[in-house]
């Protein structure tokens, strides 16, 4: 425990940008296996099941948002929070967050996952289905929300993990996830000819296992936060500060599930089943850039708790500079690939001509100003770092509704009735406009706060 002890505290003392190389390159590893594990499933799916199948998958987006969204309510303000903790010596608090991650997500996953099951099929239909794909979507979603309490507690205690010293462990939980899932992906889709429930059925196994490795390295005496009696019972000031912290991510999954349920509808109202399935495509390839965005973001996270709690706000903002540098040249690389080479990207997927010219047409559009993504995305984690979850629940609201919304009612009608275009380009098109919009309000933002930094100003009001 001692020498757990030593390695938290070598957060506030090692070199900034070793310590973001040492936890940022392992969660990278993780986030980019993650995503992997993502394509994997729509790339047998493609090829195994067919290209409506894909489109099918698509329609499962928002849900899964929406899971995702009350995962790392409790996942992303427990992580941060313990960060914070130990990075003030508290190792008590922190102890009981790790109690109230489990008891949380094992009453979220499983409420969740039932309340979703009873209105599965009116909720496929609002996402956008047809008699055409709902059967793809329904038999896929019936395996995964079966399985969403295990998706819980894995992704939550994944985070716990990498908070508390371990970002290794976390990503060899994930790397071990996406092995598993890609090994049993084409054995139940194609061996046991279960098709695309065999990719929702490898997917729940494979976090199966990975949960109970991550059970025991937590279940070891010797770590410094480890299953014990006395820390399950919910504390009221805990949660709230878990739940405020974490309510950023929270809404800002929220939002994604209601911006691609209108993406959805757009796309299927203007350009019809296949134009979901290439908005799936898409989404699934921006989304292995982002989640590599994430990896860094994750890296940052416990650094610059760890010295915001220990006010050492110089070091805070160095792991800020670095982080965005290196998010930036990540989605310039996802941008460079969107423009030049995207026929090849998507080809990946699928080998039906419509889907592919459909899905290439949306790629160059959706990536046109990918670049500055990776800044906007790292602002925003950087506020949540920190405990300032207002500043960052308005970064993490500002593009999916203050400008991606109005763009989603208004562009496709513009285009459809003014150009010689159909509204499906208007769906296309709001989607970068969006992101520039957001990255200006983030400049602002972070530059008045970077003023305050300098100024020897850095108020945070969080109790636990």
């Amino acid at each position: 425990m001692a020498e757990v002890k030593i390695a938290a505290a070598a957060l506030g003392t090692e070199h900034i940008r070793r310590l973001l190389v040492q936890y940022a390159v392992p969660a990278i590893i993780a986030m980019t296996a993650a995503s992997l594990y993502n394509m994997v499933d729509s790339i047998f799916i493609g090829h195994g099941v067919g290209p409506l199948a894909i489109s099918g998958l698509a329609l499962t987006f928002p849900l899964m948002n929406l899971a995702a969204a009350f995962g790392s309510l409790v996942g992303v303000g427990a992580a941060t929070l313990i960060s914070m903790r130990l990075g003030q010596r508290d190792y008590a608090t922190a102890q009981h967050v790790l109690g109230n991650v489990v008891v949380l997500n094992l009453i979220i996953g499983v409420a969740f996952g039932a309340a979703a099951l009873v209105f599965l099929d009116p909720i496929l239909y609002f996402f956008g289905a047809s008699d055409a794909t709902i059967g793809y979507a329904r038999d896929y979603m019936t395996i995964i929300l079966l399985g969403n309490v295990v998706t819980h507690m894995y992704l939550g205690l994944n985070a716990v993990l990498r908070a508390s010293g371990h970002p290794r462990k976390s990503m060899y939980a994930t790397i071990n996830t996406v092995l598993i899932n890609t090994v049993l992906d084409p054995l139940f889709i194609y061996g046991f000819g279960w098709g695309i429930r065999g990719a929702a059925v490898a997917t729940v196994a494979a976090q199966v296992i990975s949960l109970a490795w991550q059970f025991r390295i937590l279940s070891d005496r010797r770590e410094l936060l480890h299953f014990r009696r006395g820390i399950y019972r919910l504390q009221g000031k805990i949660v709230r500060n878990v739940l405020a912290i974490g309510m950023s991510p929270f809404l800002m999954n929220l939002a994604a599930c209601f911006i691609v349920i209108l993406i959805n509808k757009g796309l299927k109202q203007y350009g019809g089943d296949l134009m979901i399935g290439a908005y799936g495509i898409v989404n699934r390839l921006a989304f292995f850039f982002v989640m590599i965005v994430m990896g860094l973001n994750q890296g940052m996270q416990p650094i610059a708790g760890y010295n915001f709690g220990a006010r050492q706000y110089d070091r805070v903002l160095r792991v800020l500079k670095l982080t965005s540098i290196g998010a930036t040249c990540v989605t310039t690389v996802g941008f460079l690939i969107g423009e030049l080479v995207p026929r090849t990207a998507v080809s990946a997927f699928t080998n039906d001509p419509e889907l592919i010219r459909l899905s290439v047409e949306g790629m160059r559009i959706t990536f046109a100003f990918f670049p500055i993504i990776g800044f906007q995305m790292v602002a925003t984690n950087f506020f949540m770092s920190i405990g300032m979850a207002g500043k960052a629940i308005f970064l993490s609201l500002s593009r999916q509704l203050l400008f991606l919304l109005p763009g989603l009612l208004v562009l496709p009608r513009i285009f459809d009735a003014c150009t010689e275009w159909n509204g499906s380009w208007g769906v296309w098109c709001a989607m970068p406009l969006s992101d520039l919009l957001a990255s200006v309000v983030t400049v602002f933002m972070l530059t008045y706060q970077l003023r305050r930094f300098r100024a020897g100003g850095a108020p945070l009001r969080t109790g636990a």
